[in-house]
């Protein structure tokens, strides 16, 4: 992949669409990128997770610790909240073929997010509107689960 090509990967993955040219170009840049080979563990559930992975392509298979696989293709990011906070990694991610994925750790993104900080406010603006949405979600759930308590 060019630098063109994994710009214009990233600019597709929903966390990085709004920040911009320049960052996404400084986000290319610094990123690891990564063969896999069918079967070849990328990160195991329970891992300290220090960064995130974008699936260039091929699958990838995540299996947490209860419940069925999921399979994932190109354009995935794994590990959103760990580019922001320290987290483990909630499942087991296997090439389910070969593959090639990027890395992006947490200290270049939080780097990329110092140098642009309008990318920054752009990041910040739509996690709040995520923050939002889930807030609004989760009522309807508590109201819908009230509900059916009193049928």
């Amino acid at each position: 992949m060019t630098i063109d090509d994994e710009i214009a990967l990233l600019s597709r993955v929903p966390v990085f669409a709004r920040l911009g040219n320049g960052a996404l170009r400084s986000l290319a840049i610094a990123a690891e990128s990564y063969a896999i080979e069918a079967g070849e563990v990328l990160f195991t559930a329970g891992e300290t997770a220090d960064g995130a992975y974008i699936i260039q392509y091929g699958t990838v298979g995540l299996q947490p610790d209860r419940g069925d696989e999921i399979v994932v293709g190109p354009g995935t990011l794994l590990g959103e909240s760990a580019l922001l906070a320290e987290t483990k990694r909630p499942a087991t991610a296997v090439a389910r073929e070969v593959c090639r994925a990027m890395r992006i750790s947490r200290a270049t993104f939080l780097k990329v997010l110092d140098s642009y900080p309008d990318a920054a406010w752009r990041l910040r603006d739509a996690l709040a509107a995520h923050t939002d949405q889930w807030a609004r979600e989760m009522e309807n759930i508590r109201s819908t689960l009230k509900r059916g308590e009193g049928e």
